[in-house]
């Protein structure tokens, strides 16, 4: 019986390790997704010249989750409400971060972007994505030296902790 638990308590710690590990994992996938949406709202605005919640619609089409649940949210709160869209893209944005691995400084630089985003015209809106973008090169960067320093350390402190309390406990 005492093997069982043992066992269950390296099978818990293990995966706790690499649940840790997958959020140094997924942080610059995630990056990555943003600055492809981005891309394509540069787009979308400059060449197709479609209004906001339209560019949304199309992003959402384009990009995986959990960023694409973030723009067909907008596209959707913009559709039904009448409320100023500083307010739904703070209130999307920080949505977005409590259930994705983004963290806080990424939803600054979201933040920073909703307030200019839609308020100028086609060559400051590239300037202020262009802005966005480089930001998020430099947050990108970041996320993927922490993964190189932490994810491998996350998965092998799971296995280890492991087996100390098992060694502590038998």
């Amino acid at each position: 019986m005492k093997w069982i638990g043992a066992l269950l308590v390296m099978i818990a710690t293990t995966w706790i390790g690499f649940e840790w590990s997958s959020k140094f994992s997924n942080r610059p996938k995630q990056i990555r997704q943003l600055k492809n949406a981005l891309q394509i709202l540069e787009g979308e605005i400059l060449y197709s010249q479609l209004p906001l919640q339209e560019a949304f619609f199309v992003i959402s089409k384009q990009i995986p989750q959990p960023i694409k649940h973030f723009f067909q949210t907008l596209a959707e709160q913009m559709e039904k409400n009448q409320a100023a869209f500083p307010l739904i893209w703070e209130k999307e944005v920080s949505k977005l971060i409590r259930h994705s691995y983004l963290g806080k400084n990424e939803g600054e630089i979201l933040y920073q972007f909703g307030r200019s985003i839609g308020q100028h015209d086609f060559s400051q809106q590239q300037k202020h994505i262009f802005l966005t973008m480089s930001h998020l090169d430099r947050e990108l960067q970041e996320s993927r030296d922490e993964q190189l320093k932490f994810a491998n350390m996350a998965k092998s402190l799971g296995l280890l902790l492991g087996i100390f309390i098992v060694l502590v406990l038998l």
